[in-house]
């Protein structure tokens, strides 16, 4: 990646490439998809608006996207883009207020923005006839006797106090977490068989959550951690695992605390980043350059989550 390049230096540079992105045969309305659209001109207008001639609405690049409405330069919101699809273990908000010169407040709001825009739009099942997927959880977060007595959860001293989170792994493809409650029998079917197709093999651990829903699958194998058994022929979880090692450093050594809040959209910037690494033939510049496409309709999801949380 060329951090001299033009497009993360110059706003209209960035704009231009935004155009060349999203429109490579040419402009269309953002809001009716008509392709019969007119620039406008003139001292009344900034360069980049266009009119629709026929529902007459006006929009720009931008529009629709998680970065519609923001007065963040467009340079700095692709130069963020490209720091956090090559980032392995992720980038702070705080190393993003330091080196594109805006404010952290700027910065958290355009990373967890950029979150938004990784997560799978239209998720389809994993795996298949002759593939095989992991799964497994881990845990995120402190033990609750190392934290001060006021955040301490209540009835809950001196115990785990984490978040759950589970993990789907297609070997050598793609990977999807998610934020769960508990590990139970109830939660982890519906996750299984909306994710991974039933015609996948399926490797787990010896939980019994795993029990019934792994006979739903064309193949079930287990390994028993308690009794010090990793693998057993091509039987293990292994892959999951290396994936959450790579959470949790990114947790560790990068952000020190995620919220039970924004857990998910962590999630999704891991998740991402594992599915289209290099080992897929995906490098850093189509990484981040499909962050654009999938930036499309994200920004009312946004909206609309965050409105949700805050009720």
């Amino acid at each position: 990646m060329n951090l001299t390049d033009p497009r993360f230096q110059d706003a209209e540079k960035a704009r231009e490439w935004l155009e060349q992105q999203r429109w490579p045969t040419g402009a269309h309305c953002s809001h009716c998809g008509s392709v019969t659209v007119t620039p406008l001109q003139g001292k009344a207008h900034r360069p980049g608006v266009w009119q629709c001639n026929d529902c007459r609405g006006q929009f720009t690049v931008t529009t629709g996207s998680v970065m519609e409405r923001s007065k963040i330069p467009l340079n700095k919101w692709l130069l963020a883009m490209h720091l956090m699809a090559s980032s392995k273990k992720g980038i702070s908000a705080h190393q993003l207020h330091r080196q594109l010169g805006i404010t952290y407040q700027s910065a958290w709001f355009l990373s967890h923005r950029i979150r938004e825009a990784m997560a799978d739009k239209n998720p389809t099942p994993m795996g298949g006839e002759g593939k095989i997927i992991e799964a497994d959880t881990t845990y995120i977060g402190g033990r609750e006797k190392n934290k001060h007595a006021r955040k301490r959860k209540a009835g809950n001293i001196g115990g785990m106090g984490k978040q759950i989170v589970h993990t789907l792994i297609e070997r050598g493809g793609r990977s999807r977490s998610h934020h769960i409650a508990n590990v139970t029998g109830k939660t982890l079917r519906p996750l299984l068989v909306t994710n991974a197709s039933r015609k996948s093999t399926l490797m787990t651990d010896t939980h019994g959550g795993y029990h019934h829903v792994g006979k739903e699958y064309a193949r079930h194998e287990t390994v028993d951690h308690g009794r010090s058994e990793y693998v057993r022929g091509d039987a293990h979880s292994n892959t999951a695992e290396g994936f959450f090692s790579i959470l949790k450093r990114g947790v560790t050594g990068t952000f020190h605390h995620i919220s039970e809040a924004h857990l998910h959209r962590y999630l999704a910037e891991f998740d991402f980043r594992y599915s289209s690494r290099s080992a897929l033939g995906v490098e850093d510049t189509e990484r981040a350059a499909k962050i654009i496409f999938q930036s499309s309709g994200k920004r009312l999801t946004y909206r609309r989550t965050r409105e949700a949380q805050n009720a």
